[in-house]
């Protein structure tokens, strides 16, 4: 086959029935097709007067493929990346065991029970329906379950976002991955669009499949069980203990994946104390700004705004200030919300959400600065941690509880008593005050100095009446914990550190993919 790149189709091009499209497409005049695929599509939207579908296409032509190449341009010999799950060859005595049931953990629990390994799966949060109806209950008024919650659970913190499946790294795993997550549940778009997403509600449906087809392979999940103790000889992992509500039980265990997710705080001290070897690594800080969807769309797309082939428009934004922070938008959620993401009693945190209909009234995205390890005081290697808790503590200390902070764009900055028009979508309910009492002045100051700036890249973001939605804390995993070059811990032999929560992802696919490395470095180590 032959994969052609930079083909321009209109606003109006009917895709389910592509063929006929394709066969219409100037592109293509110089070879005659018998088949045609759409391989991807991204908006072009550069130029408001011209906004149009940039594709990759897959075809087959009459006649030789290597006359077809000479005369067709951005052409290429196409063949499908396939990716071979490995298989243990050599039986264990103990399975292997994985720590968390988020991304990263679903997909090292996918690829190890795929080698016929059984593994165990501990998730300290419930599983989705249940963790879905507590978060809901929080949401409502309810009192905030520091074990489940938009944290903790089934599916980790993706289950309540936007679902992006965006990366910028490039790996054989990730088409693995999207075929995965269509087959367990996704739109087939999410093949072919440069920006897929799934939403948080099909989201929730997918993990739930993921981990029965686990289960099918020989694994085993257990919810509302914490890691609580890891067991060391000769500085290689023996044994780990776990608890539920009704009993504390030893596992013996001698190859674990450590998928925790970035919020485990209680986790990374446990293992700190145990001697697991961990550094400081840079994260970020700062708030949710939400606008109109509608006004959104005007800024991206111009007077094509409302066009119905047209998504709701994102955006992604940055800046570097002359003191030399960054202050960048993360996380943009078209047609979201933005939820309350605590995981501690005494604080609030936030995060985005978006549904696979992004058809909510507004667009939200955090804009965050970066909080580098000279920022903080002293050489406790957690000391990331205590600052992120201590901005999350005030913020609940100055709304109560349920409350979360916010304040209008222009009061923020200028101080001038401007009212949002954006109606705020926290729950269970938004405070109006002054949120720069949350922050240490380097915050304030990167992002008072950096909303404008970014106003100078997109119409309309810095507007005066826009809301702010206060603490934004878990983008990342302030810590990092050290591996080798074969994944596995520099001090504790058989603990494999993965995914966000240990400083080796960013986002569902990077946090999948490390999965299915640190999964496929245990067979590995099993075969040998």
């Amino acid at each position: 086959m032959i994969l052609v790149n930079n083909v321009k189709f209109g606003l109006d091009t009917d895709f389910g029935g592509f063929f006929d499209a394709a066969r219409r497409n100037s592109a293509f005049a110089s070879v005659k097709l018998i088949a045609a695929s759409l391989y991807r599509k991204s908006l072009d939207a550069r130029h408001k007067n011209d906004i149009h579908f940039c594709c990759s296409v897959l075809i087959e032509v009459e006649g030789s493929e290597e006359a077809a190449l000479k005369r067709l341009k951005n052409a290429s010999v196409y063949s499908e990346p396939v990716y071979t799950y490995k298989s243990a060859k050599n039986s264990v005595e103990n399975p292997p065991v994985v720590i968390g049931f988020g991304p990263a953990g679903i997909f090292a629990a996918y690829t190890l029970a795929k080698a016929g390994l059984k593994p165990i799966v501990i998730e300290r949060g419930s599983d989705v329906d249940t963790r879905t109806a507590e978060v809901a209950a929080f949401w409502n008024g309810g009192e905030l379950n520091p074990e489940t919650n938009v944290q903790f659970g089934e599916g980790g913190a993706g289950t309540f976002s936007d679902g992006k499946l965006t990366t910028g790294i490039k790996d054989r795993r990730c088409r693995e991955i999207l075929k995965l997550f269509h087959a367990y549940g996704a739109k087939k778009e999410i093949l072919t669009d440069a920006k897929p997403h799934i939403g948080t509600d099909i989201l929730s449906k997918i993990v739930k499949n993921l981990r029965k087809e686990i289960i099918a392979l020989g694994g085993e999940v257990r919810f509302a069980t914490r890691l609580d103790k890891i067991f060391v000889t000769d500085g290689r992992l023996e044994a780990i203990e776990v608890s539920t509500k009704k009993a504390v039980k030893r596992i013996e265990c001698d190859r674990l994946i450590l998928a925790t997710g970035h919020s485990a705080r209680d986790t990374f001290k446990m293992l700190y104390e145990s001697g697991v070897e961990m550094v400081r690594k840079p994260f970020a800080v700062g708030v949710r700004i939400e606008h109109f969807q509608k006004q959104i769309d005007k800024a991206m797309y111009g007077d094509m705004a409302g066009h119905p082939a047209l998504p709701p428009a994102e955006y992604k934004l940055a800046v570097h200030l002359p003191s030399g922070r960054g202050v960048y938008t993360f996380c943009m959620c078209p047609g979201g919300y933005v939820v309350n993401a605590s995981s501690e009693q005494g604080h609030t945190a936030i995060n985005g959400m978006s549904k696979s209909g992004r058809n909510s009234h507004a667009a939200n995205s955090a804009v965050l600065t970066e909080v580098l390890p000279e920022d903080l005081s002293g050489n406790d290697v957690l000391a990331g941690i205590e600052f992120q808790r201590e901005i999350e503590k005030k913020a609940f200390e100055l709304t109560g509880r349920g409350g979360v902070p916010v304040q209008s764009v222009g009061d923020y900055i200028f101080k001038n008593g401007t009212e949002t028009v954006v109606a705020p979508t926290i729950k269970p309910f938004p405070v109006y005050t002054d949120i720069s009492s949350i922050f240490p002045d380097f915050i304030n100051n990167a992002l008072k100095e950096g909303i404008p700036e970014l106003g100078k890249k997109l119409k309309g973001f810095d507007m005066p009446e826009a809301s702010l939605i206060a603490p934004e804390t878990r983008s990342s995993s302030p810590v990092r914990i050290v591996r080798n070059e074969e994944l596995c811990s520099v001090s504790v032999g058989g603990l494999y550190p993965c995914g966000e929560g240990a400083g080796y992802a960013g986002g569902i696919m990077s946090a999948a993919v490390d999965g299915m490395k640190c999964a496929e470095a245990i067979i590995d180590d099993i075969n040998q």
